[in-house]
């Protein structure tokens, strides 16, 4: 978008508040014409004044008061009008912007995770922030003053044409002068401006990097070493910023420089022409008058067009941003299914993230209600990307998934989420008390509930013991809470969302053995009726799943139960010995013979799994993380 494309799409934003909007643009051409009155009523008074004084004669009131009268009814009508226009611009610039702040918030939720990963919170915190406050700053400006300096220039010019066409004509070559002065600085700057917004988006990036990681910056001692990087973008970006600077003080200059040199060429001009009776006194003080208001509306809108200049790269971050259309979005006839049961479907799906490389391909298995399946594999394998699936991170690029026998494209998002719990290895709480975090879960979740679910995750212990109990706050992230105590939150908070559907990634990753085992525990008692997905590295805390998927490469290479996976002596097996689960000198036979289970049918239902103690944490991988 050029410049004036996103001048024109900022005022459409407008169109909530359309009837104040055109009150007040009314409201500033009214303005316009009575300021263009003021100085036509002062020059046929000073002609009176001058006339009666070439005359010798007395002035009587009664041949200038209704030019007094009309004179004082119109300054009081631009001080009156001016002030009303200046409050509703206010206000509506301030509901609109609001307004719009939180459709972009509502936006922004909605992208998928896809684009977060691409995206820095701190660009995105700060293209909100400094979007809105561009809007905010054009629309208030525009009804305070913009618009009746634009419309001022039309009418005052044509007007004093019929005045005086003489002295109209400089009139009209110092608007000429402005405009072939702040184009041809304009287009020089224009460039120059959109470098400095990168600076600064850079600056905020680099900012929230340090305050978001403070223990990584201060535990490596690496304060000097953010502070100076932080120095060296300030430096980039005031060389970015002071050549624009300086273009535009030569602009302030050079316009300052023409209002002299106008008054001085209206006041000689006028002079010699008055000599030769082809102008009255009154005119020339008129035009002297007009030349003031001309020249002021003209820096208004110089003004203006430098704002937009510095406002114009943050309003196409912002555009860009609202212009991102999901590509995981609601079909216009999706329907809510109310509560599911959870039969799980995978038909053939296949997803990748550069339509090079598949992140999982042709993935086929079917999940009965209540069963317990488990995704096994190395980093990078693609359980992850097969369970984002499911919850619709991503939609598969070939292939289906069903739930209950529709397909989840079908649903709507927020009716999908709701039937599906997500306990994350890493876990994600908000800077809110902890029982906010809990009802992120279930919105309208009673205390006794919240005490249930906590009870049952062994987190109730902690809460209790902090004298704020459910209002205590979290800390960004959960830093008030030690990672055990923020992983039992999280498995409180899948509790008592009592979904027909929960997905566990590594959830007791970050307890000790004690606590692992009393969750673990928490865990069997609540997958019980519902479908369950596990991805497990520790392979001994997926023992007694229903069936086990391993992974490789995006692919399911076997499926089946723990110990026919070993006697399979695959690809599971080997993992298996990896982790001492098995000894080498034991044979495959040792397991009782079994025809693998295949992927896409079920297997027998297995007892509640009995996990061991303390899980590894999974490592980092180029798997996305679990949302």
């Amino acid at each position: 978008m050029n410049i004036f494309q996103i001048y024109v799409r900022v005022m459409r934003l407008l169109s909530g508040d359309a009837r104040l909007a055109t009150v007040l643009a009314v409201a500033n051409l009214a303005l316009a014409a009575a300021m263009f009155a003021e100085p036509v009523l002062f020059g046929r008074i000073i002609d009176a004044l001058s006339t009666a004084q070439a005359q010798k004669s007395d002035l009587k009131w009664n041949d200038i008061y209704i030019l007094v009268a009309a004179w004082i009814a119109f300054g009081l009508f631009t001080i009156f009008c001016g002030a009303l226009v200046a409050l509703h611009a206010d206000r509506l610039s301030h509901r609109r912007r609001h307004g719009v702040l939180t459709s972009y918030f509502e936006h922004v939720l909605q992208l998928p995770q896809s684009f977060h990963g691409g995206a820095h919170s701190g660009r995105l915190m700060k293209v909100m922030t400094s979007g809105t406050d561009a809007l905010w700053g054009i629309w208030v400006e525009f009804f305070r003053d913009d618009l009746a300096a634009v419309l001022s220039v039309f009418v005052l010019v044509p007007v004093s044409l019929t005045i005086n066409w003489r002295l109209g004509l400089i009139l009209i070559a110092v608007c000429v002068v402005y405009a072939i002065l702040t184009t041809l600085v304009f287009r020089k700057t224009e460039t120059m401006q959109l470098t400095v917004e990168r600076h600064y988006s850079d600056l905020a990036e680099r900012a929230s990097d340090a305050l978001g990681n403070i223990a990584l910056v201060q535990g490596f001692a690496r304060i000097e070493a953010e502070v100076s990087g932080l120095r060296d973008v300030v430096d980039r970006l005031l060389n970015a910023q002071n050549p624009v600077l300086s273009w535009w003080a030569l602009v302030a200059v050079l316009t300052r420089a023409s209002t002299t040199l106008t008054m001085l060429a209206i006041f000689l001009i006028g002079l010699s022409l008055h000599l030769k009776d082809q102008a009255t006194i009154g005119e020339i003080v008129a035009f002297m008058s007009f030349a003031g208001l001309v020249i002021g509306r003209l820096e208004r809108v110089v003004r203006m067009f430098n704002r937009l200049l510095g406002d114009a790269p943050r309003l196409r971050d912002f555009f860009g941003v609202l212009d991102t259309t999901p590509s995981v979005r609601d079909s216009p006839d999706a329907i809510d299914p109310g509560q599911l049961r959870g039969l799980v479907e995978f038909n053939n799906a296949s997803f990748s993230y550069d339509d090079k490389r598949a992140a999982v391909s042709d993935l086929r298995f079917t999940a009965l209600p209540g069963e317990t399946i488990a995704l096994v594999g190395s980093t990078g394998a693609g359980k992850s990307t097969a369970l984002a699936l499911l919850h619709r991170a991503f939609d598969p690029q070939s292939g289906n998934l069903k739930i209950d026998g529709m397909d989840i494209r079908s649903l709507k998002l927020a009716s999908l989420r709701r039937n599906i719990g997500v306990v994350y290895q890493e876990v994600l709480l908000l800077n809110r008390s902890i029982a906010d975090n809990l009802r992120v879960g279930k919105p309208d979740a009673t205390l006794e509930e919240m005490r249930k679910a906590c009870e049952r995750a062994q987190a109730l212990d902690f809460i209790e013991r902090n004298p704020e109990g459910f209002d205590a706050r979290v800390g960004e992230r959960g830093r008030f809470l030690s990672g055990g105590e923020r992983q039992r939150l999280s498995i409180a908070r899948a509790i008592l969302k009592d979904p027909p559907i929960i997905i566990l990634d590594e959830a007791t990753s970050a307890l000790d053995a004690t606590t692992e085992a009393k969750v673990q525990r928490a865990l069997d008692e609540v997958m019980k009726g519902r479908t369950t997905f596990v991805i497990a590295h520790r392979l001994s805390t997926v023992r007694n799943a229903t069936r086990i998927l391993v992974f490789e490469a995006g692919r399911i290479v076997e499926s089946g139960a723990f110990e026919q996976l070993v006697a399979m002596n695959g690809t599971f097996a080997g993992l298996a010995r990896a982790q001492f689960m098995i000894s080498d000198s034991v044979p495959a036979a040792i397991a009782a013979p079994a025809d693998p289970v295949p992927a896409i049918a079920p297997a027998p239902k297995a007892a509640p799994a009995k996990r061991p103690p303390r899980q590894t944490r999974k490592t980092a991988s180029d798997e996305p993380a679990e949302s």
